[in-house]
């Protein structure tokens, strides 16, 4: 009995011996092996695109947004009522100054002229007899007044019918392009009835907001671009024209007015346009300039990955010392301040110099001080903007 007792502790012995060799193997030794392996084996370099950073010649853009308006432009009423006997416009028709648009039924008016005109000739020949009765010293100087009264009445109705007949005889006060006219002949119109748009198209203007902080930046004259969505990036000139006079409470900004040349026969600015307005304001300056992909932005701050040829060689995956006929390249991460953007490239005002070259395409890949291998065969290409809705 007590040898069998021996035999099964001798057994346990060796039974936990072998479990705790497994254990420490599979835990301990084991774990360090791949590490140590791992830390052996270098990842292949990661391919991206790069761009050396350049200088070039900034104009300072002040951007804005704004509305074309007309450089005259208002809705043609009536003064009075009356029915409309004539319309010698159509939509859309360019007119010049002072030709007629509508004409309302004068017929009355008329009729009440010739009457005041006859009146009118009967006073002047009353006043006259009487003029030269006084020279004879046979009337009164009453006499003469009353005269002189009626005469001055006659002739200040025909002065009021003839206004009337003119109010009735709506003519263009400018010339310019005529909108949708609103008025049919045989209609009856009321006093203030709008009866078709008038909008001088050449010049035309363009209003726009500014920021309180660059008022000292903008003067009458500046060079003013703008492009509208109708025609992409075709754009515009023109200059300031004038500038506000007080600056609104609630938006602290300065109301901009700028003058553009829009010629016929095309006119293609048209009031009421949404339009992108860029000021240059000042002289060119030295920028240093990299692609917007080249950027990446986060809350800690902007960053480029610099490419630096690395302090040692290239180790194969062997581990191995396998020297490339290419340099070895390394990403070095470098934070930077970031100044303007202009269509695909950003200005850098600190942190990076004209000449280095920064990984414009492949930085999601990478880790600072991570091997990479440039490839430009492939440059990341603009896709074409989808259509405003």
């Amino acid at each position: 009995m007590a040898k069998r007792v021996i035999i099964l502790g001798i057994v346990g012995i060796i039974i936990a011996a072998l479990l705790g060799g497994l254990s420490y193997f599979q835990f301990v030794l084991k774990p360090q092996m791949i590490r140590s392996f791992l830390s052996q084996m270098t990842p292949p370099p990661a391919t991206v695109t790069a761009e050396a950073a350049k200088t070039e010649k900034w104009i300072e853009y002040l951007t804005s947004i704004g509305t074309m308006t007309a450089s005259q432009g208002v809705d043609i009423n009536t003064q009075v009522a009356g029915v409309v006997v004539d319309v010698s416009i159509e939509s859309g028709q360019d007119v010049q100054e002072g030709s007629t648009l509508v004409q309302l039924d004068i017929a009355v008016e008329t009729a009440d002229l010739a009457s005041n005109k006859a009146t009118m000739e009967e006073a002047e020949v009353a006043y006259q007899r009487q003029t030269d009765l006084i020279a004879k010293r046979v009337t009164s100087e009453a006499n003469l007044d009353q005269a002189r009264a009626k005469r001055d009445t006659s002739a200040a109705a025909v002065k009021r019918t003839q206004a009337v007949i003119d109010q009735k005889t709506i003519k263009a006060p400018f010339s310019g392009r005529l909108g949708i006219r609103k008025v049919e002949k045989g209609q009856y119109v009321s006093p203030g009835m709008a009866l078709v748009s008038l909008q001088a198209l050449d010049p035309i203007r363009v209003d726009f907001p500014m920021p309180e902080q660059l008022i000292s930046k903008l003067k009458v004259g500046q060079t003013i671009q703008l492009t509208v969505d109708t025609f992409g990036k075709h754009s515009f000139k023109g200059e300031i024209q004038s500038l506000d006079a007080r600056v609104a409470q609630d938006t602290r900004t300065l109301l901009i007015r700028g003058l553009l040349p829009n010629p016929d026969p095309q006119h293609k600015l048209l009031p009421g346009m949404f339009a992108n307005v860029v000021v240059l304001a000042g002289e060119p300056r030295d920028v240093v300039t990299v692609p917007r992909t080249a950027v990446t932005y986060s809350l800690y701050g902007d960053s480029v990955y610099v490419v630096k040829a690395a302090d040692k060689p290239a180790q194969s995956q062997a581990g191995g010392a396998a020297q490339s006929s290419e340099p070895a390249l390394v990403a070095d991460r470098r934070f930077v301040r970031t100044g303007e953007a202009r269509e695909d490239r950003v200005a850098i005002t600190e942190g990076l110099k004209a000449g280095e070259q920064v990984v414009t395409t492949g930085q999601v890949k990478l880790n600072p001080g991570a091997s990479i291998h440039i490839d430009n065969t492939q440059p990341l290409q603009p896709v074409t903007p989808r259509p405003k809705q």
